[in-house]
């Protein structure tokens, strides 16, 4: 399990002028109603009847979070030529077409949307939704700020969109609008530690769309749709969580899509028309409900009726489905009029009823950004409702339902499920699709997320840490943006080019302001806050990265704060970048002048389109023992002397006690153990993406989503570059020329046991009309017997078998594409007889694999800019050290500690090690944190479930029986219970265990 919470730089610089910033406020919040009347959850679910086939019909829309268009296009419908969606106008006919009728039910699922139109609506408005959400007719499930990608994510910022998604919630709404449910039905595939997640919140369950298609095929074949997802073997049955895959994905039944967005047949129920159609529409409906049936495990099917931006004319949608419902009298399964509209829908629940165990089976009534005339749809959906049930009383049973209703009736069945211990990666729609592009699509949006996620954390802690006020709205745009970015369509990178700058406009000025925040708290933390002698601001220099910072390049003395947000002492190495060829740099802290080195900075980095840097040198030096969530301060000065920048060296390698790093014939790079008999070959390749039109799944092109080389294997660069070698006390640097487009520095640091691999690829040429995909390469000597391991979202790892699937017997026609797994940490090979690891980090997650024993290849695919982060402020007279009195033992990290409400404070403790990863530091260990922080003591202590939205002590979900009870570790389900006991807090953490905690506090003087 990794962490990206490296140290913050911060440089200080003389300033002036007093910089003010002022807070706006926000509109004010909504107390929940006490006195309302609920019946929410599972009592607002309509009866089923345990004899019949119970179609489970769920009205909903699924509203990308940008995607085609920007957050606000898409939310106020505008650049419909684009695509005919506006989230504002779905979220109004849905409310209307609600209070209509009390049989009627709805979910809605991303919260970013829903709090945006909450906040335009009049009081009248928000009581009726109130009311709704209270009676269980308006459910809100999921309940993240967005539907987040699962490869792609950070656990980190997974847990932070949905803890603020359900602080808004709970806030406004209360108990009745916490989600009990997980919704993911549109992201590419689904990880194991998203499972895992979503139990440790305490859910009932998860439903998701995309399984990949030979899964799929006997999955349907073995009713085996539905099973208990065993995702994590670290934390045992508390991690255990019941999934179901659905039929179709998440579309309503073919034939049946009632929404303005589609073109299917309404019901018409008047006898008297020529178009009258209630019997054709009714045996369609009710055939294709029993088949779905035939593949699950109850007498319950759900039918989704909605989708992408549906529902946005909802009453009409719901129209045709009270009809639907509600026809009986004869029994039309036995019909074979299959050219009739009834039939087709029974077609429809026959097929998905034969994939299920029990006789229930869900109909999902709804699709991308449909209800936005929810009238047209519920008038069809209740149609399509009455005179099913009223022809087929004996036979079927359809009712509106959710999600949470339809596990709850699963669940009353007592049943044994299937299980499964791994996850859903990669996902392949047909043969030749295998969604595993995204894994590596718009780099830059990638890091640049994991940046945001970084300054994040830093900001809350030091908003805790100082008691900081009056900068709440700051944070709170930043942890909406920062949840926005985990979209399936944003850190993806599946979104179009003008979607990603809108992405990256959002999360950037987020960043912008939560410089205003570090910069009040730093000035909290210092005493400067008071004082009229001089003020201070930050600011924010977001290119280091491509060593560029206007303050420090023209600046010849300032000050640099390097800020450690783990729970342990860090030392890191410091890079700023400067024009000057000489500097000293002295230590606030202790007057220590710690080593410099004066590097040139790459001629490629240089070059870098849009650059608009003079920076031609990098101060380089190491922060040493940072304290946890402390501060370390350097004075760093230009010195007029001779030139002491290093110039390149005739030696041909770089090398340590540990490694000799050399570049070959061929422009490879060879890396040599050298106290181990293990030699590494790093390179550089491009695969061909193959070109097609995707009207057949024969002639899939390559692309954002889907990976799909023309070739079996990649093609090898003409290496005509070259390489410069800089030798320092520092660090030492191989600055390595492929050819005019790609290039590397490869870095090893005094005190450092491993390398760095620093590239820069781009801009692509694309003179050729080729489109290329570029891949890094390590050939190692290990012997790994078509085995490697990847992590699970930056915390659990998991095992990968080449040509190999742990569930079904895999027939691979893309044997590259079908053998990439999502990288979001860390790519492990081993050799079992040697006793030899090789682990391979990455600062942002990527696609990759092990195409041949012994290799890593990993890919870059687009053109590389980075984004950096630095602080700029005035100078300090002084600094607290660190916000904890002691640091935590080394396999305990403070995963979370940010302003809650009331003048509490959110934290999260987590165990960083698995069962058996290391013989000490994977033992469950026990921590006192009554007096661990230094600004502040802590007078009560309340467990919630992971999202901080339910107090675990009232948790209680759903109880599911696996087929085999699997013996495995952790398996006790019992928890400490955590409390202050004479002045103690004793807190017990077993492996890869996450626990949270709201505290009461009392404040110490800074």
């Amino acid at each position: 399990m990794l962490l990206y919470n490296f140290p913050f730089l911060l440089l200080l610089l003389a300033f002036a002028q007093f910089f003010a910033s002022g807070d706006t406020a926000r509109i004010p919040q909504i107390v929940p109603d006490v006195e309302a009347t609920k019946k929410c959850g599972y009592e607002a679910c309509h009866p089923t009847h345990p004899k019949k086939l119970n179609i489970h019909m769920v009205s909903h829309t699924h509203d990308d979070v940008g995607w085609l268009k920007t957050v606000d296009q898409y939310y106020f419908g505008s650049r419909s030529t684009i695509q005919k969606a506006g989230v504002q106008y779905i979220l109004d006919s849905v409310i209307k077409a609600l209070l209509a009728d009390p049989s009627r039910r709805f979910i809605y699922v991303e919260t970013a949307f829903f709090w945006k139109w909450w906040l335009r609506q009049d009081e009248k408005v928000r009581a009726d939704v109130k009311m709704l959400i209270n009676e269980g007719r308006l459910e809100i499930i999921g309940g993240a700020w967005s539907m987040n990608d699962e490869a792609c994510t950070h656990y980190h910022s997974l847990v932070d969109q949905f803890t603020w998604g359900f602080r808004r919630l709970n806030d406004t709404f209360g108990s009745c609008a916490r989600p009990r449910i997980g919704w993911q039905i549109d992201p590419f595939g689904h990880s194991r530690e998203q499972a895992s997640l979503f139990a440790q919140m305490g859910f009932d369950g998860m439903l998701f769309g995309r399984i990949d298609y030979q899964d799929k095929e006997k999955r349907l074949n073995n009713k085996m749709m539905e099973f208990i997802w065993k995702s994590s073997p670290n934390l045992g049955k508390r991690a255990d969580l019941f999934t179901t895959a659905m039929f179709n994905t998440y579309s309503p039944p073919p034939g049946f899509c009632f929404d303005i967005l589609c073109n299917d047949e309404p019901i018409i129920d008047d006898p008297d028309s020529p178009d009258y159609n209630i019997d054709r529409r009714i045996d369609d409906f009710l055939r294709y409900a029993v088949t779905q049936a035939s593949h699950y495990r109850t007498k319950h099917i759900i039918l989704t009726m909605g989708g992408d931006f549906t529902y946005q004319h909802a009453e009409m949608y719901f129209m045709n489905l009270d009809k639907l419902i509600s026809k009986k009298e004869s029994n039309i399964i036995a019909s074979q009029r299959t050219t009739s509209l009834v039939e087709l829908f029974l077609t429809y629940a026959q097929i998905q009823a034969r994939a299920y165990k029990t006789n229930h089976i869900i109909l999902t009534m709804g699709d991308d950004f449909h209800y936005q005339q929810a009238d047209m749809v519920f008038g069809n959906l209740d149609k399509l409702i009455k005179y099913t049930n009223q022809r087929n009383g004996s036979v079927v049973n359809v009712i509106y339902s959710t999600p949470l209703c339809y596990l709850k009736a699963l669940n009353d069945l007592n049943l044994q499920w299937p299980t499964k211990s791994d996850d859903f990666f990669p996902y392949a729609s047909d043969p030749h699709s295998y969604w595993t592009g995204y894994f590596s699509s718009r780099p830059t949006v990638k890091y640049f997320e994991r940046e945001g996620n970084n300054m994040l954390q830093a900001s809350k802690q030091l908003v805790v840490l100082t008691n900081l006020k009056s900068y709440d709205e700051s944070l709170e745009h930043f942890r909406e943006a920062m949840g926005v970015m985990q979209h399936h369509d944003a850190v993806s990178g599946t979104e179009k080019q003008f979607v990603a700058n809108d992405y990256s406009r959002i999360l950037y000025e987020s960043m912008d302001h939560a410089g205003e925040i570090i910069s009040k708290a730093i000035g909290k933390w210092s005493g400067m806050e008071n004082s009229t002698a001089a003020s201070f601001k930050i600011f924010t220099c977001l290119q280091l990265n491509i060593s560029s910072c206007a303050f420090s390049e023209k600046s010849d003395t300032f000050m640099a704060v390097v800020y450690n947000p783990l729970s342990r002492p860090v030392s890191t190495y410091v890079r700023v970048p400067v024009q000057g060829n000489s500097y000293v740099v002295r230590s606030l802290t202790d007057g220590v002048y710690p080593t410099v080195q004066i590097v040139p900075i790459p001629e490629g980095v240089q070059k870098i389109p849009g650059r608009k840097s003079s920076a031609t040198n990098e101060v380089v030096f190491r922060a040493l023992d940072i304290p946890p969530l402390g501060v370390l301060t350097y004075v760093i000065a230009k010195k007029i002397q001779e030139n002491v920048v290093e110039q390149p060296q005739s030696a041909n390698f770089i090398s340590n006690e540990l490694y000799n790093i050399s570049v070959n014939t061929n422009g490879g790079l060879r890396v040599h153990w050298n106290k181990q008999n293990m030699n590494v070959v790093q390179s550089f390749h491009y695969y061909i993406g193959a070109e097609g039109n995707n009207k057949n799944f024969i002639n899939r092109s390559s692309g954002a989503y889907i990976f799909r080389p023309k070739e079996l294997s990649a093609r090898n660069f003409a290496y005509s570059g070259s390489y410069k070698i800089y030798k320092g006390p520092v660090v030492q640097e191989l600055h390595h020329t492929i050819n005019d487009w790609i290039s590397q520095v490869v870095r090893i640091y005094s005190e450092e046991q491993h390398i760095e691999f620093d590239w820069l690829i781009g801009p692509i040429p694309l003179k050729d009309k080729i489109g290329k995909e570029i891949v890094t390469r390590y050939s190692s000597n290990l012997q790994t017997d078509k085995t490697f391991y990847t992590d699970s979202n930056g915390r659990e790892m998991l095992k990968r078998v080449r040509n190999y699937r742990p569930t079904w017997n895999l027939e691979l026609m893309e044997p590259i594409s079908g053998n990439y797994y999502p990288v979001t940490s860390k790519i492990t090979l081993k050799d079992e007889k040697k006793q030899l690891k090789l682990n391979i980090l990455v600062d942002r997650a990527q696609g990759g694999s092990s195409l041949e024993d012994g290799d890593v290849e990993l890919m870059k695919f687009d053109q590389f800019l980075f984004y950096g982060l630095g602080l700029l402020c005035q100078t300090l007279v002084s600094l607290l050290t660190s916000g904890l009195n002691k640091a935590l033992p080394p396999n305990v990290h403070i995963l979370t500690l940010e302003p809650w409400k009331d003048d509490t404070i959110l934290l999260r403790l987590e165990h960083l090690f698995e069962v058996g990863e290391a013989q000490r530091m994977s033992q469950p260990v026990e921590v006192n944190i009554q007096n661990l922080f230094s600004t502040f003591s802590i007078e009560s202590i309340k467990e919630t479930t992971l999202g901080a939205n339910q107090l675990l002590s009232e948790n209680k979900p759903m109880k599911w029986e696996p087929e085999m009870n699997d013996i495995i570790q952790n398996e006790e389900e019992s928890r400490q219970i955590v409390g202050v006991h004479d002045n103690v807090i004793n807190v017990l953490l077993k492996p890869m265990e996450i626990r949270t905690f709201i505290l009461t506090v009392k404040r110490r003087s800074l």
